[in-house]
């Protein structure tokens, strides 16, 4: 019996292992891809950048004004560049008319006409309604390299942006719904 404990243990051990090895590899191999997509991301992004106004109106309140003016999940987001549970979102099946905008200081960011299914959990867009509306930034949390975007008028944390996306951009917004306003047509 007393063999039987240590091979079971053992048995466990190496399965473990194996596990943490094969976590490691898909990890490695997932970092190495956003790589090579945050490049042809990048470049993009850079172009997009180019043609922003620097003029842009910024909305600049405290933190103790942001906490008393948005939700704990809205603050969350916007300010603390968190991210909503996906699957969560109630624009993420929206699909009527309209004008997607910050909730945070009512910058007009996407069209409808835009919104697309990406199956990823958040509302998604392949463009923005102009490229002033909205900044970018490289982030590198979470071990991974990413396009980070925020409204161009208050700096709130919007989401990311992929280049995956569908015709005519090839990009992806990926936005976190509780982020967003919705004003119907």
């Amino acid at each position: 019996m007393k063999n039987l404990k240590i091979n079971k243990t053992n048995s466990l051990h190496a399965r473990f292992l194996l596990l943490v090895v094969f976590i490691s590899l898909i990890l490695t191999s997932i970092s190495c891809n956003n790589n090579e997509v945050n490049n042809q991301t990048k470049n993009k992004i850079n172009n997009m950048n180019n043609e922003m106004n620097n003029n842009s109106v910024l909305v600049n309140k405290t933190d103790s004004e942001w906490n008393a003016q948005l939700t704990k999940d809205q603050y969350y987001v916007l300010r603390k560049k968190g991210t909503e549970r996906p699957f969560t979102s109630k624009w993420e099946n929206n699909y009527d008319g309209g004008i997607y905008s910050c909730v945070g200081c009512g910058n007009e960011l996407f069209k409808s006409e835009s919104k697309f299914d990406a199956g990823c959990g958040w509302p998604s867009f392949f463009e923005a309604l102009d490229s002033t509306k909205i900044k970018t930034e490289i982030d590198k949390t979470l071990g991974m390299q990413r396009v980070e975007i925020m409204c161009a008028k208050c700096g709130g944390h919007l989401g990311h942006v992929f280049d995956d996306g569908p015709k005519p951009t090839g990009l992806r917004y990926c936005v976190n719904g509780v982020a967003l306003n919705f004003l119907k047509k």
